[in-house]
């Protein structure tokens, strides 16, 4: 079977893109000259060479203030954001079918997982 050509184009017309915004006019002119589009890399580019205070946060900082949100805990086991957090190995643990698996698991493997997440002290 051949493809149609027509076939071929209403097909492609209804895969638009919903993320696209159909009203955007990209050919805007200011004082009778066509707005040019700047790439990332020229952006940088300019603010590298503009005079910036030493504490000011732009596209090429690559230090920024710390977050005044707490951050996120997510369960050693599966992964999921965890509410809860054993007083006897530190895992993290989102339920309490996890609990149970938390508290059955061998020592090797909590101070693997602890490991992993970097919070393991030998010491104490």
């Amino acid at each position: 079977m051949a493809n149609n050509p027509v076939d071929e184009l209403s097909q492609r017309e209804e895969k638009k893109h919903v993320f696209k915004d159909s009203t955007f006019d990209n050919s805007k002119t200011v004082n009778g000259k066509k707005k040019l589009w700047r790439s990332l890399k020229q952006i940088t580019a300019q603010e590298r060479n503009l005079p910036w205070p030493d504490n000011s946060i732009n596209y090429s900082s690559i230090s920024a203030p710390p977050s005044f949100k707490p951050a996120k805990k997510y369960s050693d086991i599966s992964g999921l954001i965890a509410k809860y957090k054993d007083p006897q190995t530190s895992l993290y643990y989102a339920g309490h079918e996890e609990f149970s698996t938390v508290r059955n698991l061998p020592s090797d493997i909590i101070t693997g997982y602890l490991t992993l997440r970097g919070s393991y002290n030998p010491i104490g």
